[in-house]
């Protein structure tokens, strides 16, 4: 290859450069013309927006935000991690929820069948229709007797005391008042000829001595 040859190849290659560099050189151009309007109307809306909140915003306040941030770095951290453990949590909760909450719908629906809901209802009314006939210092004294009932109550709940109130259960239900007549000194003294009314005054001599220990 001569050297003429040579250098109109290099010139070639030049001259295919330089058209490349023109042609991007349009294609910016037409860019840059395309994207001008819209670049200044983006600008013309970016200093109105700022002009609104010139009055709230200063940059003192972006600096003091930025220190804040930098001295809360720990506590953010923290917050990260907690907040991944929740995350953690909540996925091992989850698939127990998908059989629990069927579960507690399921009782709850039973305890509104039974009526459970309705007794705390009533137990709620009647409170407050406490509170309204007694003031608080009433209540207390009633407390105190309830405290002293139950303890009864307990006393009366041995095999013993049940099984006597039993009795005394059946005996007046077995009583016919209709039968009863007017008895004197002398008819008290005839029925003492019955083996059930000499137990019956056994049964009231130890009564007898019982209420006397009441007076001590």
């Amino acid at each position: 290859m001569s050297q003429e040859e040579l250098v109109l190849k290099r010139l070639e290659g030049m001259e295919a450069q330089l058209k490349q560099l023109v042609d991007a050189s349009q294609g910016w151009q037409e860019l840059k013309h395309d994207l001008t309007p819209i670049l200044h109307d983006a600008f013309k809306t970016l200093m109105k927006e700022f002009g609104d909140v010139e009055q709230g915003f200063q940059l003192e306040d972006v600096f003091a935000l930025l220190k804040r941030f930098m001295r809360s770095i720990k506590n953010i951290t923290y917050v990260l991690e907690q907040l991944e453990n929740i995350i953690d949590l909540w996925g091992t909760i989850e698939p127990l929820l998908h059989s629990a909450v069927p579960k507690g719908i399921e009782f709850l629906d039973e305890m509104e069948q039974k009526g459970v809901f309705r007794m705390y209802k009533a137990m709620v009314e009647v409170r407050g229709k406490m509170a309204r006939a007694y003031t608080p210092e009433d209540i207390e004294v009633m407390g105190d007797g309830f405290v002293s009932m139950l303890g009864l109550i307990k006393k009366l709940s041995t095999p013993q005391a049940r099984e006597m109130l039993e009795k005394l259960a059946d005996m007046m239900g077995d009583v016919d008042l209709n039968s009863c007549k007017e008895c004197g000194p002398l008819g008290l003294v005839a029925g003492m000829s019955s083996k059930e009314a000499r137990k019956g005054l056994g049964v009231m001599l130890e009564f007898t001595k019982s209420l006397g220990k009441l007076k001590d």
